[in-house]
């Protein structure tokens, strides 16, 4: 992977997979490798990062990466799901993830809803971006007006 060979990559982690299928870095490692290989399908790729999930549910790092996809996928409300999971069971880290929603929704929201885009959408996407946001500084919305 670290050589961007993503096919080779996938066949160690598909080997890996078949030779111990209960593992979740096998799984974890096949759904990165198969983010290169554009072969893949979106949603075989969230099958390996369910499976990687499902054999390792405390594992934030599976969390963030399949929320990160699900945001370039445009399934806001699953990478909303899956950040909040992570931000849950890492919360020293909270608040990198509830940032990194608030960026990524305002950044992603408004192209994948551009046939819908309206003032009203705007605001609303806008909103819950910055709901998060304040959410990742620790700052209630009463203090936030106040400070602005």
């Amino acid at each position: 992977m670290g050589r961007l060979e993503y096919e080779a990559a996938f066949k160690h982690f598909d080997k890996a997979v078949k030779e111990d299928a209960g593992s979740a870095l096998a799984h974890f490692g096949k759904a990165e490798a198969a983010l290169g290989v554009p072969k893949f399908e979106a949603e075989e790729i969230l099958g390996l990062y369910k499976k990687a999930i499902e054999l390792d549910k405390e594992n934030p790092q599976y969390l963030d990466a399949i929320a990160a996809f699900c945001m370039d996928l445009g399934r806001f409300n699953e990478a909303e799901e899956h950040y909040n999971r992570a931000a849950g069971i890492d919360t020293d880290n909270a608040a990198y993830y509830w940032s990194e929603f608030a960026v990524q929704y305002a950044t992603k929201a408004p192209v994948v809803m551009e046939q819908f885009l309206d003032d009203r959408t705007r605001d609303m996407i806008r909103t819950k971006a910055l709901t998060y946001m304040l959410k990742a500084l620790g700052i209630e919305k009463d203090d936030a007006k106040r400070l602005l």
